[in-house]
């Protein structure tokens, strides 16, 4: 979808930003481009819209050399997000979100209409938020509308320039989550410059890691994080990179235990006898459909069953069962979530395992000793597979 064939920007001044610079976007595809300030990431981004023209090479959008095409025409099919958001402060936010189709010639109620579908899809009821202006928002809330208005003429590419930048670290997140759950939606080619690893680890396809003079590795968050290609990756992602790399390895069934399981209406001897037979010291306790409910001890089925006699349950002919001594489960998270959440799951409720689900369906737990199984088996496969796959990549020096 963006190709660069051997793109160079040199300036008057003889500084080379990007020198001799070759890779290629799929369509779909969401790459991020991240490195210290001045590697020429942004450089490199502006070329894609032609705020920035190259000196030499070619840079082509969909086939198309770009060189031919009016800017202008160009930009307007592109969304563009940059971190200062940009939004035009005497207009309200359902305006500012249908400028780009008002532009390209729709009528006011069709981008207006336009404009309060992406709002939605945002996250911004536009019944609430439609007639506010910029200063009545909070950061979080003006990058959203950003990014709604990037959206607004359903462009194929979409550039964003550390767009997340500028709010604090609890809306960061929530804003990356956000973002990765519309382009699941919406699949824009996107291209994100970022300073940081970690954001860049999370919302990447790939990874672009921009050095000093050369972009050092052009490959997935998972390699750049368990196969370092130079010293410089190595040192670049730190020396904790096996803990980010808990955020890009999910939770597969191979890492999973199979505890006892029993029924909520099982009676209280039944499940001690399964205990027993285990050798478990608590079972998962699943409902009549078969979903999780919550666990039970092995002291609980035991001292409920021995006490179950003439002042308990069994009293009135009534054998005791789990459900009346069963725990409530909190701590679950769906198969396929990162390694990063399933230990911030096991801090957040203090839980030596957490369940993990396939649907609606109880497909295991996982335990300590099983993410840091599953973590180091990531980074070795990586590790032991054949060379990173060759990419044309050239140098790009400090701007």
């Amino acid at each position: 979808m963006i190709r660069f064939e051997q793109v160079t920007k040199r300036y008057p001044d003889g500084t080379v930003a990007v020198d001799d610079l070759s890779f290629e976007v799929g369509r779909g595809e969401l790459v991020t481009l991240v490195g210290p300030s001045g590697c020429g990431k942004t450089t490199t981004m502006k070329m894609v819209n032609r705020l920035v023209e190259p000196s030499s090479g070619r840079v082509l959008v969909d086939g198309e050399d770009i060189a031919g095409t009016d800017p202008v025409r160009l930009r307007r099919r592109m969304g563009y997000v940059i971190q200062q958001v940009g939004l035009f402060p005497h207009k309200t936010v359902l305006d500012n979100t249908a400028t780009v189709p008002l532009l390209l010639g729709e009528s006011r109620a069709v981008a207006r209409k336009r404009a309060a579908e992406l709002l939605e899809l945002v996250g911004l009821d536009p019944a609430r938020y439609g007639g506010r202006y910029p200063d009545q928002l909070s950061g979080g809330q003006r990058q959203r509308v950003g990014v709604a208005r990037a959206l607004a003429a359903d462009p194929p590419v979409l550039l964003m320039d550390e767009p997340f930048g500028a709010v604090d670290p609890v809306v960061r997140e929530h804003l990356q989550t956000e973002f990765l759950r519309l382009q699941a939606e919406v699949r824009k080619t996107v291209l994100f410059v970022t300073h940081d690893i970690e954001e860049a680890v999370r919302l990447g396809d790939r990874i672009a890691v921009y050095g000093s003079g050369r972009i050092e590795q052009f490959d997935s968050p998972a390699r750049v994080l368990g196969a370092p290609a130079t010293p410089y990756v190595a040192d670049f992602v730190g020396a904790d990179r096996g803990l980010k790399r808990l955020s890009v390895t999910p939770i597969a069934p191979g890492d999973l235990e199979q505890p006892p399981v029993v029924s909520l209406d099982d009676p209280l001897e039944r499940a001690a006898a399964r205990l027993r037979a285990d050798g478990a010291r608590w079972a998962v306790v699943l409902d009549g459909s078969g979903a999780l409910h919550g666990w039970i001890s092995a002291s609980a089925t035991g001292t409920a069953a021995s006490g179950a006699g003439a002042s308990g349950p069994g009293a009135s002919g009534a054998a005791a069962t789990v459900r009346e001594h069963a725990r409530r489960m909190d701590a679950w998270l769906p198969l396929g979530a990162p390694l990063k959440q399933a230990f911030a799951t096991m801090l957040q409720y203090d839980a030596g395992w957490i369940a993990v689900l396939d649907g609606d369906r109880f497909a295991g737990v996982l335990t300590p000793t099983r993410l840091h199984e599953a973590l180091r088996r990531s980074i070795a496969t990586d590790e032991a597979d054949s060379p990173h796959t060759p990419v044309t990549l050239a140098t790009v020096a400090d701007a």
